[in-house]
């Protein structure tokens, strides 16, 4: 686990970052910092699932395509335990066909994202699941 960017402060939403793409995550990373968020990263599924079991961010963004553990099963696996289940994911991911949307929602991922990503887009998406985790 990597803080990647964003300081540390109590009221600032934190968002876990699984993609094992390097530049894809720097960039992510970097511009999600600027609008504020702690921003968490991980390499792989493995690792993804270890932060998101002890940082409990409030959302996830999952790349789909991960070595060790891939994303389907990463989902499949947090919002089956009861400590991580609320935790909103957000699905990353260059499989763009409309089977792959229902697959992604049918493993427990609560939205879809394609690649390349819209950031505003992407930013709506997030504020949403924040607000839905608030209001829960």
């Amino acid at each position: 686990m990597r803080v990647c960017f964003g300081t540390v402060v109590s009221t600032q939403s934190t968002i876990l970052l699984v993609e094992d793409n390097e530049l894809n995550r720097d960039m992510l990373s970097r511009r999600l910092s600027r609008q504020g968020y702690r921003v968490l990263c991980a390499v792989d599924g493995e690792e993804g699932l270890a932060v998101a079991r002890r940082d409990l961010p409030q959302v996830v963004l999952l790349d789909l395509s991960l070595p060790k553990i891939d994303g389907w099963e990463v989902a499949r696996v947090l919002k089956a335990d009861g400590g991580t289940s609320g935790i909103h994911i957000i699905a990353l991911t260059a499989h763009a066909m409309a089977e792959d949307r229902r697959r992604a929602l049918a493993a427990g991922c609560d939205d879809y994202e394609t690649k390349p990503i819209e950031m505003g887009r992407l930013l709506k998406k997030i504020e949403e699941a924040l607000r839905k985790g608030k209001g829960a």
